[in-house]
């Protein structure tokens, strides 16, 4: 059977076209004929490219690894909501069987969390010592689909307050040894300290990035350094503050700053060039299906509507080397009743997801 998209097709935010085909799972803009033009099925309206969720955790609850059913309800709730490529920014549990799956969303590993001997999450990460980044970076990269995970901060109990995980050399030679074997390296990071020693060590990436200040925006601008600012998640930080308010007061007022300043940071890192993409940070306490809301929280920041739609479509896929609805494409791809260009809350409503050609919503 051949699909028809029909409608208003956004193969970039400039390129519009009005139909579109599905012949053997792969997009095409040329009409079938024969044959194949006797079984089509015609799905009208809005299409987009498959959204991007450039940071979420497949495979993780509050309390680390899940099981197999777990990971597939929480790779379905994410298709469903739209997003059908996945950056898996580090978990514990194996989910390499979901490539197996047609029906599951695509998924881009960044292998397991890397942080230092009690400076993360139980059950989340290889938590080791400086002198053994190196090592562990490099059977990451191997493991992983092209990326490796750091956790770059984190609360230091001794300090009582969120502190850099690494020291500068062992930073600079890890990510070194990333690139010499094809992967790149992101870093989870709240606060400022360890930013400008990441970024001038060659890192690609910068999770969260709410300790971005105006010393440090334009470095990243310079370098290139991509943010994935997860605002659905930093939405959390009031929570967390209070929670942990009486052990660690400096940790917890630092947090409810972040928190406070959370849209003009993301606002200043875009207006001075920094490449800005969707995330969701789903997974661990998150649920799944955020996506739209990511893209809504980064237009309440300041950015505007078509580049938000690009850091979760266009340009997204072109960040992580796939592609978009080009010709021969695999066609996966998202449909609407309204442009989503003109008013980003429509893509909380698809009215279609199609997965490899095949209708899955």
């Amino acid at each position: 059977m051949v699909l028809h998209v029909k409608g208003r097709v956004l193969v970039g935010p400039e390129d519009v076209r009005d139909d579109l085909w599905v012949v053997g799972g792969r997009v095409t803009y040329t009409r079938p004929t024969g044959p194949l033009a006797a079984d089509v099925r015609t799905v009208s309206g809005w299409a987009l490219p498959g959204l991007v969720d450039a940071h979420c955790h497949v495979g993780l609850d509050a309390h680390g690894a899940v099981d197999a059913a777990t990971s597939e309800k929480q790779a379905l709730t994410d298709r469903d909501a739209g997003a059908l490529l996945l950056r898996d920014a580090g978990s514990a549990a194996d989910t390499r069987w979901i490539d197996d799956r047609e029906d599951l969303p695509k998924i881009i590993r960044a292998g397991r969390h890397i942080a230092r001997t009690r400076r993360y999450i139980r059950n989340y990460a290889h938590e080791i010592e400086p002198a053994d980044l190196v090592a562990y970076v490099a059977r990451e990269a191997r493991r992983g689909d092209g990326w490796v995970k750091l956790v770059g901060d984190w609360i230091d109990r001794d300090a009582g307050d969120l502190t850099a995980c690494w020291p500068r050399a062992e930073v600079e030679a890890a990510i070194a040894e990333a690139h010499r074997l094809g992967a790149r390296v992101t870093a989870h990071c709240f606060a400022e300290d360890s930013l400008r020693d990441l970024v001038e060590a060659g890192i690609d990436c910068v999770e969260h990035a709410t300790g971005l200040t105006e010393d440090t925006i334009p470095l990243f601008a310079e370098r290139g350094v991509a943010i994935v600012p997860t605002l659905v998640n930093i939405a959390t930080f009031p929570h967390l503050a209070a929670g942990g308010e009486a052990k660690f007061p400096r940790w917890a007022d630092h947090m409810r700053r972040l928190h406070e300043r959370r849209y003009d940071t993301v606002r200043a890192a875009y207006d001075a060039g920094v490449p800005v993409f969707v995330g969701t940070d789903a997974g661990g306490s998150l649920a799944h299906g955020l996506v739209a809301s990511e893209v809504a929280e980064l237009v309440k920041a300041g950015i505007p509507a078509r580049d938000a739609l690009s850091a979760t479509t266009w340009g997204a896929r072109a960040w992580l080397g796939r592609p978009a609805l080009e010709e021969g494409a695999p066609a996966d791809l998202v449909v609407y009743d309204e442009d989503p260009r003109a008013d980003v809350r429509v893509l909380a409503a698809p009215r279609r997801v199609v997965l490899d050609g095949r209708v899955v919503l």
